[in-house]
């Protein structure tokens, strides 16, 4: 089954067209990303801006067009934090709907968590007992592990573009972070989300993104504080040129690198695993029907 999904993240809106098989492999087919800064201002004024509404709705648009010229048979669109947030998310889902017929799915905090854990599983085999999933985005931070066989999920309002506007410190990484991080310390940490493979990107110095070296890399605590080192001695223009770091990424990355680091640094862990398949993924084989309910919410 051929199934596209489009989601509206805070920072970026991002499509996946995949083909799923009955027993739950996912085959990407393609998969790309526009930074159309959605949540541009959410954490202050509340409020998604009319320009912002307009350059996402209209990056959804052109995906889905796409997703249907490739043969996608099911297109599924959804959006998580800063629509979820936001005071004025009818004003973004009527736009969406005028131009695409399509019904946007608002996500809650547990379902975005629970579809991340089960996309994260598509692409690498490990014990989720034994693991702690965590995804960086552009307004929060989700962290979910398996706990006597039940998923337990914190969504934290941790996040490189909500971060870089309110011009946090540190020390809101570390008051936010501390107590989660002391309930899944010695867990194996698996990374997702655009903070974290940007890192990886730029940690591997590539020059044109390459999902298949990015997923599965491990990403050491050393190799995220060098990078913050770095980052904090270049300006805006010079981070724009670093290879690896797509230049509409340049004004957060600093911001998300410190939350990477403040979760390494308060687990305790020496590194994480970066999976590029995440919670587009999990939707995708939810479309399909082969997604399996075996953990429920603690």
């Amino acid at each position: 089954m051929r199934v596209a999904v489009i989601e509206t993240g805070t920072n970026s809106t991002r499509y996946l067209l995949a083909d799923i098989s009955r027993d739950g492999v996912v085959g990407r087919v393609e998969a790309a990303l526009k930074t159309t800064r959605l949540g541009e201002g959410v954490a202050v004024t509340g409020r998604l801006a009319e320009k912002a509404m307009a350059r996402t709705a209209a990056a959804v648009a052109g995906f889905w067009r796409h997703a249907r010229e490739m043969g996608g048979k099911t297109v599924l669109l959804v959006a998580t934090c800063a629509v979820r947030e936001a005071q004025n998310r009818e004003d973004f889902l009527v736009l969406v709907n005028r131009a695409t017929g399509l019904e946007m799915r608002v996500l809650s905090g547990t379902e975005e968590a629970y579809y991340t854990f089960a996309g994260v599983l598509t692409g690498i085999d490990f014990n989720p007992e034994e693991a702690a999933v965590v995804d960086v985005g552009g307004g929060s931070t989700e962290i979910i592990w398996v706990e006597n066989e039940r998923l337990v999920a914190r969504s934290l309002p941790l996040g490189a573009v909500r971060l870089t506007e309110q011009k946090a410190g540190f020390e809101v990484v570390e008051s936010c972070l501390g107590p989660i991080c002391k309930l899944i310390s010695g867990r194996r940490l698996f990374g997702t989300g655009g903070t974290i493979t940007t890192l990886t990107a730029v940690a591997l110095g590539l020059a044109d993104y390459e999902p298949d070296l990015v997923h599965g890399y491990r990403l050491s605590a050393e190799e995220v504080r060098t990078l913050i080192f770095r980052f904090t001695g270049l300006s805006l223009e010079e981070l724009k040129r670093v290879r690896g770091l797509q230049p509409e990424r340049a004004d957060i990355i600093l911001a998300g690198a410190h939350i990477v680091m403040g979760l390494l640094k308060n687990t305790g862990a020496p590194g994480l695993t970066v999976s590029e398949h995440d919670l587009l993924y999990g939707i995708a084989c939810q479309a399909a029907g082969v997604v399996e309910r075996k953990y429920t919410f603690k």
